[in-house]
């Protein structure tokens, strides 16, 4: 297996775990949030899928976000279902970008973002975009757990 393999691989058990969690949650509970200030289960969800997006775009522009407009933008929230659905064409998107990369891009293609003082290697950008979503995971098992929802094992 090569590293764009393990990248995909990495991408792809992250989201399964992701969804295996979100499938688990009652949908009376996606309004649910912790305090004020913080995300609802279902606007944690939609960042997660929006995020993914929105890192696409920095990688495809090399870290310059430009007039970004979010595809989500002014989209209703309702359930899990069509939030997938609606982020379906994004992530499979996002997916063949990195299935198009040569072992040689993940060094080579720096992500500049100079408005927040990064530069990365493209490698080390995705793996913070995987990251990003392993934290969310991670968030929403302490909501379940304060909110007193059974948890699904996903560490399977």
């Amino acid at each position: 297996m090569n590293s764009i393999e393990t990248i995909l691989l990495n991408f792809s058990e992250i989201r399964r775990r992701s969804i295996k969690l979100w499938s688990e949650i009652p949908n009376e509970y996606l309004n649910w949030k912790p305090d004020e200030n913080a995300f609802t289960i279902i606007e944690m969800i939609r960042h997660v899928l929006e995020g993914e997006h929105l890192f696409h775009k920095i990688v495809g522009n090399r870290g310059n976000l430009g007039n970004y407009k979010s595809p989500w933008e002014g989209l209703k929230y309702s359930d899990l279902k069509s939030e997938l659905k609606f982020a379906e064409n994004h992530r499979s998107d996002f997916l063949s970008m990195i299935r198009g990369l040569k072992e040689s891009d993940l060094e080579s293609i720096r992500i500049e973002r100079k408005e927040v003082g990064q530069s990365k290697t493209l490698c080390d950008y995705l793996n913070r975009i995987a990251y990003h979503e392993s934290v969310h995971t991670g968030q929403m098992l302490g909501y379940l757990r304060t909110a007193k929802i059974d948890r699904p094992k996903i560490w399977d």
